[in-house]
């Protein structure tokens, strides 16, 4: 089988979306949705008594049983513009004389967006239960590396020291906000849309919103306080969620691959034979699972900002804007999870190297702990003092390639103040780890609550 697009190809597809997800969110399974919403849709005005109950029994069954002509979906799926005449036709044609009775009411873009808020409502449980695996890996990496020492680095130059198990908890805070962002997210996306043709509901009369609220009740939806035909923040802000966890992940992904350097070597994605082989040389282990990670945000952000543009609806139905949205969704769960299923393969089986950490650490001999000896000096000398005491030693410790300790034992306005104990003891960079530890402890002890759902 070919394929065009990336996600749906043979050969690179299984590597940017997992098969869960997949068979979510695929064009079966949305249109078994939108079956799903014509039998319920069915069923509720059975209860209110607008159609007969029997009618609605056959309905069902040949939900059921029906086998869509596939060509024949496509043909006139092309031709109408939207699949939903076409797939009501087949539907109809399946359930006899009941079939008068099928779509009763409703228009075409209450059966896609409420089969689309169903295909969610079970791709955020999956998103959820990907998430929690890598928010565990990280929490594991947390624990376990709570204490080990490495270089903190801003602008890509050694910083202060930090530990290991601090930048897995930093990474980790990012994804429980985004757990609690998700629960947060479900009372505004997961709404059922039944409004009729112009979003009045005037073709079903006084019994429309009885009619709406019976179907979200069927459904297991929320009923809308008034249509959402053209008002798409609930759908845009799904999408947006999705960028900001895969935004997350992809800084996470950037800074292992960046750590799996050759001249770092501080971290290693887990060994599996040929994973991130190179077709000419065989010593390469390349970070793969971040590459992915990366190139799925990169994808998904650029859905974030379709979405937004797909808000802007003309009157009360989009001349072009809503059919966005068939592509930035799917595209952007698919994409999600696909990274997440990296994301916990990639940091549940890390391999971590202290012993490269430490050694990077000490890579600047004492120079990522200048602000500890400078910090120290500044009660006896004031703050600009010791600044520039500690600045003018940094400087010549790298212009003779010496440690930072033996140059500042030539200083007697340092030695003599702090003394040449302390003076060790400042510049030995395990020492100075602040509140990184503790840091670690807060994260660990708190989770945030999610809303796991069959």
């Amino acid at each position: 089988m070919s394929s065009l697009s990336l996600i749906d190809s043979p050969v690179f597809g299984g590597s940017f979306v997992d098969a869960d997800m997949r068979a979510l969110l695929d064009s079966d399974a949305f249109v078994s949705r939108c079956v799903e919403t014509e039998v319920a849709l069915a069923k509720a005005q059975a209860r209110l008594g607008i159609v007969p109950k029997a009618a609605a029994q056959t309905i069902a069954v040949a939900a059921r049983t029906i086998r869509f002509d596939q060509s024949r979906l496509m043909r006139e799926t092309e031709l109408v513009g939207y699949p939903i005449l076409p797939i009501v036709e087949q539907l109809a044609d399946a359930c006899g004389e009941a079939g008068r009775y099928l779509h009763w009411g409703a228009t075409t873009q209450d059966i896609m967006d409420t089969a689309t808020v169903l295909q969610i409502r079970a791709a955020l449980v999956l998103i959820e239960r990907r998430l929690v695996d890598t928010m565990d890996a990280l929490r594991s990496l947390a624990a376990e590396h709570r204490d080990t020492p490495m270089a903190g680095r801003t602008h890509l130059q050694h910083a202060l020291p930090i530990t290991f198990g601090y930048k897995a908890a930093v990474w980790l805070s990012a994804l429980e906000r985004h757990h609690e962002r998700l629960a947060q997210l479900r009372p505004r996306v997961l709404v059922v849309q039944f409004s009729g043709a112009s979003g009045t509901l005037a073709s079903l009369g006084e019994e429309g919103l009885a009619v709406q609220a019976e179907l979200a009740k069927i459904l297991g939806l929320a009923a809308p306080t008034i249509t959402w035909h053209s008002s798409r923040d609930g759908m845009a802000e799904a999408v947006q969620l999705l960028a900001l966890v895969c935004g997350s992940l992809a800084k996470i992904a950037s800074d292992v691959s960046v750590m799996m350097t050759t001249e770092l070597g501080e971290v290693s994605e887990p060994y599996m034979r040929h994973r991130g082989a190179s077709s000419t040389m065989p010593q390469k282990r390349n970070p793969i699972s971040c590459e992915l990670i990366v190139a799925a945000a990169k994808m998904v952000r650029q859905h974030a900002g379709l979405m937004l543009d797909a808000m802007v609806h003309d009157f009360e139905r989009a001349t072009g804007a809503w059919h966005v949205e068939w592509a930035a969704i799917p595209e952007s769960f698919g994409l999600t999870s696909g990274a997440l299923v990296q994301s916990s393969f990639m940091l549940s089986g890390l391999v971590v190297h202290p012993d490269r950490m430490l050694k990077n650490l000490g890579i600047s001999r004492g120079l990522i702990v200048a602000e500890a000896v400078m910090m120290a000096l500044a009660p006896f000398t004031g703050r600009q003092t010791a600044h520039d005491l500690v600045y003018a030693a940094c400087r010549q410790a790298v212009e003779t390639d010496r440690s930072l300790f033996d140059v500042l034992m030539e200083v007697q306005d340092v030695v003599v103040p702090l003394g040449r104990e302390r003076l060790r003891s400042l510049t030995d960079p395990a020492n100075y780890l602040g509140s990184a530890s503790r840091m670690v402890d807060q994260i660990l002890k708190t989770r945030s609550r999610g809303v796991l759902e069959n």
